[in-house]
This record gives structure tokens, C-alpha cells and sequence, in this order.
């Protein structure tokens, strides 16, 4: 109940509400070092609270098969490949390294800055140097620190002061300003995000009634089962903003949109005229969100990171490894589940939900490294022991793909979403009437 209590207030709750919430099932279902299972109980919680369900029941079970649906997802009966093989832990001369090439680009960026041979290239170099080599060409590398040597890092001493959910209010206020628009049952959110956290988010809002319209660049193509596993109950369009008749397509979008949740790295919207400012300014009421992996300040806020990198700069990965292991600092290990992407866009969810009951005009900023600093934060909570379970009471087939059920319970809400996904880009760029 503590990180639920901590998650709520982060959100400007009430505390009375949190009598709304039942939390059931077994106390360990994600186990590791860290409460993970609690963590993604409360962040579950709150989204519930924020979408205004009189009860919310979220159960342990429920919650570990949501927040591992991208490891549950089936295509007619059969596992899907998410992870390249070179994206994971390699030895350094130092230590440890963690790379992510996923992406066909980011694969093309580690082999250009590294060679042929990867791991070996990595084996000769300190940790810290490929992170730098790595990072220059535009790759994913991080090296793999302690909990103190993250907290002392610039990137990692930046987030120290700042809030797990900021809430920039327009104009500076210190508080939600007056409803300025009428707002519909069903609210429209432009999604304008990749992989897990924005879309777990804009999943969830899509639960919760919304007309939800993800926009992805042609020249950046989505790996085809992170598009299965998120895309649950939202339309798919393709728009390239770097074109005056995609910008025109898009700022009619804009016009009658309720929500705008972006994931790309900082600055990519401030680039094209679409900083929050400027978005806040033209578009009254309207709550932007969002979302990045390092935070909005320091070294890093521009770096692009995923939650596998998260973990192993700031600590977790040593923490839930093996210590006593070779090379340097012990052995690197991961959660059980990409429990940063999953909980910040649970957050994430609840936050615009409460943006929205508050009448807009607010921008939303959550990162990874934040809610890792949260996690972190009760390292010495005390673990219960692991309970097996079973996770087919939490899943669902359509269409031949087999997905994790959303990880609510109570009156009023949806057992699912309003449909299965939509072939990529298929959509039109308008909203539904």
C-alpha cells in the first residue's frame, strides 16, 4: 500500500479514494530484489482511480500478465520474436555493457560504431568508452552502474529534485485552470508513440473510452508484434509531419483533439513548431503528454533509451544480478517484466485522466528513469516469497493472437478492449464521427 499511497499523491488525489481500491491476490506474482508486484498493483490503481471506477480490484495475477504482454502475446498459437541477439549484457574490459539493436536502425548504428564482431569489439574496450562510441553514432549502449555510481552520474543527479508526475499547468498556474471546453464521453487522443510505455498508455485510455488515433512516420516501420501487443482498441494512420500536407493533415487533427501524448526524444516536436508551449498556447484545454527514458533535464534528457538501458544504468540490473559473478562487477540480471515501461504508462494514463477531470490545458511529463528512481527508492522493502501462478485466466484469443486481458476489475469496466488491432497504418487520418 505504499507505493499506491505514494502513486496517488504523486497524482494530486484524494487520499479518502484510495478506500475505492482492492488489492487481491497473491502478494508476489513478478518476484524480484525490488516490489515490483507492488509497484505494478499501484500503478494499475491509480490509472483505475483516475478513470473514476467506483471500485477498482486489481489483482496480482491479472496485473503480472498485463505487465508481461508482450511475453504473452501469441500469433496463432506461436510466440513472437522481440529481442534481437544483439540486445542484452556483454563483458567489457570493465565491467558490463548493455546494447539495444532491436530496431533494424539502432542494429545498423551498434555495427557501424562497433564492427562486425560485437562482442568482441566490446570485450576490448571500458565500459564507459563503448557506451560513448555507441552513443556518438547514433547506437544504444549504456554501461552498467551500481545504484551510487547512477545517482552520482550528472544524468542520474538530475532527476533527484523532480517529481515522479510533473504537471506543468498553462501559464504557469499553480493549479488546474476552469474547464475551457466542453469535454465528450468519448475524448480523442493523437498517439504519437512507440514500444511499450506510450502505448501501454494510450491502451489504456483507449479502455477508458477514447477515440485513440496512433500516428507513425512512413520512414519508421513498427516491429510487427510491439504493434500487436499495444495496439488493442486504437486505429493506426501513417503521416510524415516533415511535409506540408502532413503537417496540414495533423493540425486538423490537433484542432479537435483532446489529448496529445508524444514519445518521441525532446525537442522532436519543438523542432516542427510543436513544442507544449506552443501547443498549449494554440490549443486551449488540450492535455499534452509526455514521455522519455532519462528525464527532462541533465546530460542525458535528449539521449534515446528504452527500459532494458534504464535498468542497467541506474542500478537495477546489478541489484537483481548475481554479485558473486565474473567479469568486474558481478553478473547483470533484469526484472521480470519491463516493469519501468509498463508502470510509467499506467501513470502516464492516470495522469491524463486526471488532466482531463481537471479541464486541460496542462502538460504531463513522465520518464523511465524517474519511476526507476521510484522502485529504487524501497530497495530495502521486504519481499515476500514468490507464488507460482497461472496466467490463462488473464488471457483472451481473437483473431488468432492470444493477449494479455487488461489488468482492472470491477463494476463498469470493459472485460476488453472494443476491438482487436488494425493492420498498421490502415486508418485514416481523421477521428471517428
Amino acid at each position: 500500500m505504499v507505493l499506491l499511497a505514494e502513486a496517488w499523491r504523486a497524482l494530486g488525489g484524494d487520499p479518502a479514494h484510495l478506500d475505492r481500491v482492492r488489492l487481491t491476490g497473491p502478494p508476489t506474482t513478478l518476484p524480484a530484489r525490488l516490489p515490483v508486484t507492488a509497484l505494478a498493483q499501484a500503478t494499475v490503481a491509480v490509472a483505475g482511480l483516475a478513470a473514476g471506477l467506483a471500485e477498482v480490484r486489481v489483482d496480482s495475477r491479472a496485473v503480472a500478465a498485463a505487465f508481461t504482454s508482450e511475453q504473452q502475446l501469441r500469433v496463432d498459437g506461436q510466440p513472437q520474436a522481440l529481442w534481437d541477439p544483439l540486445s542484452g549484457f556483454f563483458p567489457a574490459a570493465d565491467g558490463w555493457v548493455r546494447l539495444h539493436a532491436n530496431y533494424p536502425h539502432h542494429r545498423e548504428r551498434l555495427l557501424a560504431a562497433l564492427g562486425p564482431d560485437v562482442p568482441a569489439r566490446v570485450a576490448e574496450l571500458p565500459a564507459a568508452e563503448v557506451e560513448r562510441v555507441v552513443t556518438l553514432h547514433g547506437g544504444l549502449a549504456v554501461a552498467v552502474r551500481t545504484a551510487a555510481q547512477w545517482r552520482a552520474h550528472p544524468a542520474g543527479a538530475a532527476l533527484r529534485d523532480t517529481p515522479l508526475v510533473a504537471m506543468h499547468w498553462a501559464d504557469g498556474a499553480a493549479s488546474p485552470p476552469a474547464a475551457v471546453r466542453p469535454r465528450r464521453r468519448s475524448f480523442r487522443v493523437l498517439d504519437l508513440t512507440r514500444v511499450i510505455a506510450g502505448p501501454v498508455a494510450t491502451r489504456t485510455l483507449a479502455l477508458f473510452g477514447a477515440d485513440v488515433l496512433r500516428v507513425d512516420p512512413p520512414h519508421l516501420p513498427e516491429l510487427p508484434a510491439q504493434h500487436l501487443d499495444t495496439g488493442f482498441g486504437k486505429r493506426s494512420t501513417l503521416l510524415d509531419l516533415r511535409t506540408a500536407a502532413g503537417r496540414a493533415v495533423f493540425e486538423q487533427l490537433l484542432a479537435s483533439a483532446d489529448v496529445l501524448v508524444c514519445g518521441y526524444r525532446l525537442g522532436t516536436l519543438d523542432r516542427l513548431g510543436l513544442s507544449p508551449a506552443a501547443l498549449l498556447d494554440r490549443y486551449p484545454g488540450l492535455v499534452v503528454a509526455t514521455l522519455n527514458a532519462w528525464g527532462a533535464d541533465g546530460p542525458w534528457a535528449h539521449r534515446r533509451g528504452f527500459d532494458s538501458l534504464v535498468q542497467a544504468a541506474c542500478g537495477i540490473a546489478l541489484l537483481e544480478g548475481d554479485p558473486a559473478a565474473e567479469p568486474g562487477l558481478g553478473s547483470p540480471g533484469r526484472l521480470p517484466a519491463q516493469a519501468l515501461d509498463h508502470g510509467t504508462g499506467y501513470l502516464l494514463a492516470a495522469a491524463v485522466l486526471r488532466a482531463l477531470a481537471a479541464g486541460g490545458g496542462v502538460h504531463i511529463h513522465l520518464s523511465l528513469a524517474r519511476t526507476a528512481a521510484w522502485l529504487l527508492d524501497h530497495a530495502d522493502l521486504p519481499q515476500p516469497p514468490a507464488t507460482a501462478w497461472d496466467a490463462s485466466p488473464w488471457l483472451d484469443t481473437v483473431d488468432g493472437i492470444t493477449y494479455a486481458l487488461p489488468p482492472f476489475a470491477g463494476p463498469g469496466v470493459p472485460r476488453t478492449w472494443a476491438h482487436p488491432p488494425v493492420p498498421y497504418g490502415s486508418s485514416p487520418a481523421a477521428w471517428l464521427p
